[in-house]
């Protein structure tokens, strides 16, 4: 655990407690930082929303803007959470941070902290844009203190957090819609039917504008790259950094958002090319495991995907992948041990991959019953110490493509072994 987490964690309760008031109570003692903020995108939704935040990001920064985001969890550092106009907030301006922030929290969680001390942070450095991305849920998520975005987003919602959010897709999304403020446009990502009506009932009830993908506008590969077409134009460009069909979609929302703020059509491409998101269908080449899988002549995905609508996502992948290139499969996966396990392997059910299950640091699934559960699914499973382990069988075995799956923070561990590989 990098030094900042832990600094938290032993100050702050480490709970989950849905509710604005102590946060209200906290940016209050701060002097409201979240009134000082430049110009908020607000992100909410299920799955897709750090990719649609970095390609916001990347397009805004290639127009020229000075953007600051707030995204969590970090992978590797604490410091991956806040960025300042294009750069990672320096150790020395966080802990400073942090101890205004001590001086006054009372009972502030440590979610509730971190992001007071991104709006801190952001209030501080001059910026033309923040894009800040919701921790959990939207109605009474700790960035839910913003009180007029310029733009509210809704990426894809389904079902994750059932702890909190329930199990019901209405109430699940208008949890998020939550981030809908009065007056400000919302852009909605293509959505089930039942989460679409209540979002558009949360926005009637708010009177905020909505842009709907698949109604308004649309997004689709096309001859390697990517048309989008909304009522007033239609834009062919290059095809997204980020890998996965999925990712077209993410992109389209990204391209409204990006039109939402009148910035030019070159800054879209050059920005959707350039667009990078760690651990997400993220190709592994440096490091000891992607030295090791090279060693091999084989290929080394990481994606932190942790729900059966992101293990969708990435069974769709592979299999786009081995129709173009077959290759023997292999899946190194670990996941915490509240997540739906069983939605996620009856998703990869088909891949015809053999499953390596590994723990890692902090409240993981145990290996032998994880293991258990893909068997239950027709996938042959192995428990193993460690993802290096791990790796390691499944290149003795002959795998030629393996994907790390199922955690962002077995993902985090996996790009925290070297300098190589840490998010910048």
């Amino acid at each position: 655990m990098d030094p900042v987490s832990e600094r938290l964690r032993a100050r702050h309760p480490q709970r989950i407690d849905l509710s604005l008031d102590r946060m209200k109570a906290l940016c209050a003692a701060l002097g409201d930082p979240q009134l000082r903020l430049p110009p908020v995108i607000h992100v909410a939704g299920t799955n897709g929303k750090g990719s649609t935040v970095s390609m916001i990001l990347a397009i805004a920064e290639t127009a020229g803007l000075k953007v600051h985001a707030y995204t969590s969890p970090h992978l590797v550092r604490f410091n991956e959470r806040i960025r300042l106009a294009g750069t990672l907030i320096e150790d020395d301006q966080l802990n400073a941070i942090l101890d205004r922030i001590e001086a006054v929290s009372g009972e502030a969680t440590v979610f509730e902290s971190t992001t007071a001390a991104a709006f801190v942070a952001m209030s501080e450095t001059p910026a033309d844009l923040a894009i800040i991305e919701v921790g959990l849920g939207g109605v009474l998520d700790a960035t839910n203190v913003i009180e007029r975005p310029l733009l509210s987003v809704i990426a894809p919602v389904d079902y994750d957090h059932a702890e909190f959010l329930g199990t019901d897709l209405a109430g699940i999304a208008a949890e998020k819609a939550g981030v809908l403020k009065p007056g400000a446009p919302g852009v909605i990502a293509r959505q089930h039917e039942v989460a679409m009506a209540a979002i558009e009932r949360a926005a009637q009830v708010v009177h905020a504008p909505l842009t709907v993908m698949g109604v308004d506008f649309d997004a689709w590969a096309e001859r390697g790259g990517l048309a989008f077409q909304d009522q007033e134009r239609f834009l062919d460009l290059p095809a997204p950094g980020l890998a996965g069909a999925h990712q077209i979609d993410n992109a389209g929302v990204a391209i409204a958002a990006a039109l939402e703020l009148d910035l030019p059509e070159a800054a879209i491409a050059e920005g959707l090319k350039a667009v990078r998101w760690p651990a997400r269908l993220q190709r592994i080449s440096a490091g000891p495991y992607g030295e090791a899988a090279k060693a091999a002549d084989a290929e080394l995905w990481l994606d932190g995907g942790h729900n059966p609508h992101a293990a969708r996502a990435l069974a769709a992948f592979l299999a786009d992948r081995q129709a173009r290139a077959p290759r023997p499969l292999a899946l190194i996966c670990g996941m915490l041990a509240n997540k739906d396990a069983g939605g996620f392997f009856a998703a990869l059910k088909d891949s015809q991959a053999t499953v390596f299950t590994v723990g890692f640091d902090g409240a993981a699934a145990d290996p032998a019953a994880l293991a258990a559960v893909a068997r239950g699914h027709g996938l042959a499973a192995t428990p193993a110490g460690s993802v290096d382990e791990a790796l390691k069988l499944a290149l003795r075995l002959g795998a030629g493509r393996v994907a790390i799956c199922g955690s962002l923070y077995l993902a985090g561990e996996v790009l925290g072994a070297s300098r190589e590989t840490w998010p910048a």
